[in-house]
């Protein structure tokens, strides 16, 4: 099965210049030195992201079609919708090993950095396996109704990554040390060369976008199987994610329902892949209910978060009225 693409040798170029171009400016200039990430900088960092990532489709709108169009805004919703649930790790990554706030961005940056290699590699070995085995688009179809059911039914459970399989494989075979040096992942002491907690805190971001990639790649190949829309729609959400992280990491408490809206989202793609060669889902469709689904269960958090505020409120004046104290 020959899977067409909009992208020509020169959109290609074009585009990974550009994702240099913002990193080196990301990194050489507006975060040369390593400071707090404040919620003020996050926003305005956010809405750079998803500016860019809305231009670059109306672009794709404009020189080829609603369909593409659609179908790019469809798999940049998936993976900003899903990047969220990488923040849930994050935070628990950052808290676990202590890692200051100053330093939690050149972690991330050099996290997405090796993400965006590492997913690169993992979106054109799919195309080329879905391109020669058609059949695998039902096996992935039927991993992400697993994965949804997964999340569903673990969606209260706690999670540590610090004591993962593996790293307890990196602290055996990596000499480390629990003080920090600064920004820097290695330091030198008495000859050896030792891992810092910044180096454990990168590795795990590593793994874990790995992990999740396995959900969110697929979950996109149920929308469009055109490896330029594919991989530009996951390097933008991608690109977004440190800024994201520091703009909700302080929330995420309070999205008691987003893994509900999370694992139906994986459900509906699933079963899109399983029956692609039986039903057709016109992609404007995927892109309503994938947006009901992540909008109704943010939209019903937040609601949850207020009723729960409102009620500690009543019940501390209550106590407050009745002349007790917490």
């Amino acid at each position: 099965m020959e899977i067409q693409s909009v992208g020509s040798p020169l959109l290609w170029a074009g585009f990974i210049a550009f994702v240099l171009a913002m990193l080196a400016l990301d990194l050489g200039v507006f975060h040369r030195q390593s400071h707090e990430v404040r919620f003020k900088e996050a926003l305005v960092w956010s809405g750079v992201w998803v500016s860019l990532a809305l231009l670059f489709n109306l672009g794709i709108w404009w020189h080829f079609g609603t369909e593409p169009g659609v179908q790019f805004l469809t798999g940049y919703l998936i993976e900003k919708s899903l990047s969220i649930d990488n923040i849930f790790v994050f935070v628990i990554v950052f808290s676990s090993l202590r890692i200051p706030a100053i330093y939690q961005h050149r972690v991330l940056f050099w996290g997405i950095l090796s993400a965006l290699v590492l997913r690169a590699i993992m979106i054109f070995a799919g195309v080329a396996m879905l391109q020669r085995f058609h059949w695998l688009i039902y096996v992935f179809g039927a991993f992400l109704i697993f994965t949804g059911v997964k999340l569903f039914l673990n969606r209260n459970k706690e999670e540590h990554p610090e004591n993962s399989a593996a790293m307890r494989w990196a602290r055996r075979v990596i000499p480390s040390t629990s003080q920090f040096h600064g920004h820097h992942f290695f330091t030198r002491d008495n000859g050896r060369w030792l891992a810092t907690p910044l180096l454990m805190a990168l590795l795990l971001v590593e793994v874990t976008d790995v992990i999740f990639a396995l959900d969110s790649i697929p979950a996109i190949f149920a929308v469009t199987q055109d490896p330029f829309l594919v991989f530009t729609s996951n390097i933008f959400a991608i690109l977004g994610l440190r800024s994201l992280f520091f703009l909700v990491a302080g929330m995420v408490e309070k999205f008691s329902y987003l893994k509900i809206g999370l694992s139906a989202v994986l459900v509906f793609v699933g079963a899109k892949m399983t029956l692609v060669d039986f039903v057709k889902v016109p992609a404007a469709v995927s892109l309503g209910v994938i947006a009901l689904l992540i909008g109704g269960s943010v939209l019903a958090s937040f609601l949850k978060a207020r009723s729960d505020e409102a009620a500690k409120g009543k019940e501390a004046h209550g106590r407050t009225a009745s002349g007790t104290t917490p």
